[in-house]
C-alpha cells in the first residue's frame, strides 16, 4: 500500500502543481481544501473538480467562522483587493492573519487521523516578501512542531519553498499539467481580473515560460 500524504489544496496553480507532484511521486494523496471565507471562494470549486477528475479523496472544510476573530485582510473583509505586483507594499492588505499556521495545524491533525506521514503545502519564494507564513524560518519551526505535537511525527513537505512561480509553472509544464483547471485571481468574479497581485504573478510566470495562460481575463 502506498504511503499516505495530505496535500493542502486551494485550487490555485501552486497547490495544483504540488498536488500533482505528490501523485507522480507515488503517494496516496488525500486533498484538503479550506473555505475560510475568502473572497475568491471560486477556487474551491476548481479544487473539487480536479479531485473528482483525478479520483482522489478530497475533503472541503468550512472554517469561515474564523472571520469573526481574524480581520483586516482584503481577501476576507469588505476591503478592495489591491492591484499590482506581490512585491508592492500594498499587497500586505492580502495577508490573512495566521492563516497558514491554522491550516497546517488542521492538516496535521487530519494526517495523524489518516496515519499519513506528510503534509504538503505550496509556499514558494515569490511569497516570502509579503507573507510571513510562507518564509523558510516559519516552515522550519512548523516542521519542528509537527514532529513532536503528536505521538506520530508528521513531516511538512514544501517542494517549492526555494522556487518562484515561474519555476513552479515550468515544472508543471514539464509534468504536462493543464492550468485551465486552476483559479488564481483574488477577486471571485466570473473572469480573472488580471490586475491583482495573484493575477500579475501568474501572468508573469506564463510570459516568462513563453506559454499562453489558458484562463480568460477581464482586461
Amino acid at each position: 500500500m502506498s504511503e499516505k500524504v495530505v496535500v493542502i489544496y486551494s485550487g490555485g496553480m501552486d497547490s495544483f502543481t504540488v498536488l500533482n507532484k505528490a501523485i507522480k511521486q507515488g503517494y496516496a494523496v488525500h486533498a484538503l481544501t479550506f473555505n475560510y471565507g475568502q473572497r475568491h471562494v471560486k477556487e474551491v470549486e476548481y479544487a473539487k473538480n480536479v479531485c473528482e477528475e483525478l479520483n482522489i479523496p478530497h475533503k472541503i472544510v468550512d472554517i469561515s467562522a474564523i472571520n469573526s476573530i481574524i480581520a483586516g485582510s482584503s481577501l476576507t473583509d469588505d476591503i478592495d483587493v489591491p492591484e499590482g505586483h506581490y512585491e508592492a507594499d500594498n499587497m500586505k492588505q492580502t495577508v490573512v492573519p495566521n492563516r497558514n499556521m491554522i491550516l497546517l495545524s488542521l492538516a496535521i491533525g487530519y494526517a495523524v487521523s489518516l496515519e499519513a506521514t506528510k503534509v504538503y503545502y505550496g509556499a514558494h519564494s515569490g511569497d516570502h516578501a509579503i507573507y510571513p507564513d510562507c518564509r523558510p524560518e516559519f516552515v522550519k519551526k512548523m516542521q519542528d512542531v509537527a514532529a513532536i505535537a503528536n505521538y506520530d511525527a508528521i513531516d511538512i513537505a514544501v517542494p517549492y519553498l526555494n522556487n518562484d512561480k515561474i519555476e513552479i509553472l515550468a515544472d508543471g509544464i514539464e509534468m504536462g499539467l493543464d492550468y485551465s483547471k486552476t483559479w488564481t485571481c483574488y477577486n471571485g468574479r466570473e473572469l480573472a481580473c488580471g490586475k491583482c497581485g495573484a493575477c500579475q504573478e501568474r501572468l508573469e510566470a506564463f510570459e516568462k515560460n513563453n506559454v499562453t495562460d489558458p484562463l480568460t481575463y477581464e482586461a
